[in-house]
């Protein structure tokens, strides 16, 4: 079931790309129209340039949230509640 499922999402994905192309691009920067072939080229090349390929990425969350916890238990009581303020007048109060 995962199997197509993730096949419809990577052809539904692919005709979303291509057809944003063919109705933007050719207008805009004087392109040429793809085919469904070519925007699955392109999905395939921005996976590689942008996301990679790496096979478990919970165990980078896992680290990055080690060391966000290991950064936070230095920081006195004072330093957080400054910093709980800076960001809550970023965020309009929120």
């Amino acid at each position: 079931m995962f199997f197509v499922f993730f096949t419809a999402m990577l052809l539904l994905v692919a005709f979303i790309v291509m057809g944003l192309w063919n109705a933007l691009l050719p207008a805009v920067l004087g392109v040429k129209k793809i085919t469904f072939i070519q925007a699955l080229d392109i999905l395939l090349l921005s996976k590689i340039l942008f996301g990679g390929f790496r096979r478990d990425s919970s165990e980078r969350g896992r680290q990055w949230k080690i060391k966000f916890q290991e950064k936070l238990g230095s920081v006195t009581p004072e330093e957080k509640e400054k910093f709980q303020s800076e960001w809550k007048n970023r965020c309009g109060g929120r």
